[in-house]
């Protein structure tokens, strides 16, 4: 995709036959100052400067909310270690498994429903790291990516991945590898080796079930995940797995001091790189230093907390503001709305070149952060793998979402999913799950419970309450929410086969 601008104002162009006087009006405007003016014009900012009060402080919390922006993706990255640890006693390179899906004890950046993930923490600091992705079977295969701290892809696997379904070994060559075998020697060896910029990394891969395959067939294929360094590769040691459908794991960051932690331990546990110094730098300022403890002042934890609600206000602008994170799907020939439902817009050539976030020029830290890992995580490398993402913010007048008010969404029967549909709701305060509640979300795999009208299609309902008669077709609302409706296995010219999905209708 590449990202719509809208520019408010455009300067008129001058007209090209002018009186002469005209001109030398014209040019007067903008003929130099004398030096004196130039003095003049600045409005004594020697004594206006000498005004100001804690200039420490107040840098202090301009530099916590810029390097919170800059941050996110690593602190996101970050947090999924530390659910590994407090919330299973796990630890770097341990499987993370499901033996069901996910539902609202659980905290993850717009997970789905409706598959059992596994995912993986792990850390090339001893040196080379082999993640060893299974092949295939006749009832699971994986949809997923291995990605850096920073969340940037490295490497898709599975069918639609750089394995191509026969499985892999994925070798993460930590900065500066060195070693005695080379790429080409390591390809030849039968890896599939990958330069990279930090020691640290994580994957979650989602199960595709086929052929009556279930959630425990998924379950036993993430225990086939291996995970070891390159030096134990002649008899590695056996892995460890967790299972977290019941335990409520939480990967989700939080913004108050706990997200420079985060930040720390990013900084602590890999190198900082070039494009990275100037923000490390300003990071000294709150007390987080490459090697030496982060044992910040209450001072520093204030003007932290303080930055932190303009940087969480900034991407949260981001996201919900049309024309940022978002755009329009279905528009008429003028540009005119025919519905409410949005698509992910990415900062222009990204999804081409991998979701680096970085060109040439620069790094682009609000696209990277409001634009994408504010709210979802494990990009791809590569766009595809069978899923669309619909994402609702409105409703029909044109409305944010009012968890206190009742709404109907039609799902009709020629919804165009060869594998399913699915529509959940996220808290927008932490794009997550909401917490505590009877269900997340609903999807045609629910059909059988479902109640379903007589042409075909499904009423979905959203609020506080359940319609009388309807429960099995609502899903609760308690607090401030988004939506994401997915397709799965969207079949092949449906954007131009005239269907589309109808907005949320308030129905009290």
């Amino acid at each position: 995709m590449t990202r719509s601008f809208t520019q408010t104002s455009k300067p008129t162009p001058r007209m090209r036959s002018v009186s002469a006087m005209a001109l030398v009006t014209a040019l007067s405007v903008f003929a130099p100052m004398t030096l004196a003016q130039t003095f003049n014009d600045t409005g004594d900012i020697l004594a206006r400067s000498a005004a100001v009060e804690d200039i420490e402080y107040q840098m202090m919390v301009q530099r916590a909310t810029q390097t919170a922006i800059w941050g996110m993706p690593a602190a996101g990255m970050v947090d999924f270690l530390k659910g590994i640890r407090r919330d299973l006693g796990g630890d770097y390179n341990d499987v993370i498994y499901l033996n069901k899906p996910f539902d609202s004890k659980h905290g993850f950046l717009t997970a789905n429903d409706v598959t059992a993930y596994s995912w993986a923490s792990m850390t090339s600091q001893p040196g080379p790291l082999v993640i060893e992705v299974p092949a295939a079977t006749d009832k699971v295969s994986y949809f997923g990516t291995i990605v850096n701290a920073w969340d940037a892809p490295i490497a898709d696997v599975g069918p639609d991945g750089h394995d191509k379904g026969k499985g892999g070994k994925y070798v993460m060559l930590p900065p500066g590898y060195d070693g005695d075998l080379s790429l080409e020697d390591l390809t030849s060896a039968g890896y599939f080796p990958f330069e990279t910029d930090t020691y640290e990394y994580g994957f979650s891969f989602r199960p595709r079930l086929y052929n009556g395959a279930t959630d425990a067939d998924a379950a036993d294929y993430a225990q086939t995940i291996k995970i070891y360094y390159l030096s134990e590769a002649e008899n590695p040691p056996p892995n460890t797995y967790h299972e977290a459908s019941d335990v409520p794991y939480d990967s989700l960051p939080y913004y108050n001091h706990t997200y420079f932690e985060d930040l720390n331990d990013y900084v602590q546990n890999n190198p900082v790189r070039p494009q990275d110094k100037v923000m490390v730098n300003f990071l000294r300022d709150l007390g987080i230093e490459k090697g030496k403890p982060f044992e910040p002042t209450e001072r520093q934890l204030k003007a932290m907390n303080e930055g932190l609600v303009l940087a969480y206000a900034a991407m949260q602008r981001y996201f919900v503001e049309p024309g940022l994170a978002t755009v329009p799907l279905w528009v008429d020939d003028a540009g005119k709305l025919k519905n409410q439902w949005l698509v992910w817009d990415f900062a222009e050539g990204q999804p081409e070149a991998g979701f680096p976030y970085e060109t040439e020029t620069e790094v682009l830290v609000d696209d990277r952060a409001g634009g994408s890992y504010f709210w979802i995580t494990y990009l791809p490398k590569f766009l595809g793998g069978g899923t669309f993402y619909l994402t609702g913010l409105r409703d029909s007048n044109g409305d944010m979402f009012d968890h206190n008010a009742s709404y109907k969404l039609n799902v009709p029967a020629d919804t165009p999913a060869k594998d399913f549909w699915s529509v959940i709701v996220y808290s927008m305060e932490t794009k997550s799950f909401i917490r505590n509640v009877e269900r997340v979300g609903l999807s045609s795999r629910d059909a059988d419970t479902m109640h379903i009208n007589d042409d075909g299609s499904y009423d979905i309902y959203f609020g506080p309450e359940a319609p009388e008669g309807m429960e099995k077709n609502w899903i609760p609302t308690t607090e401030s929410y988004f939506l994401l409706f997915r397709l799965y296995g969207p079949k092949d010219g449906w954007l131009k086969s005239g269907w589309m999905l109808g907005d949320l209708e308030k129905i009290n």
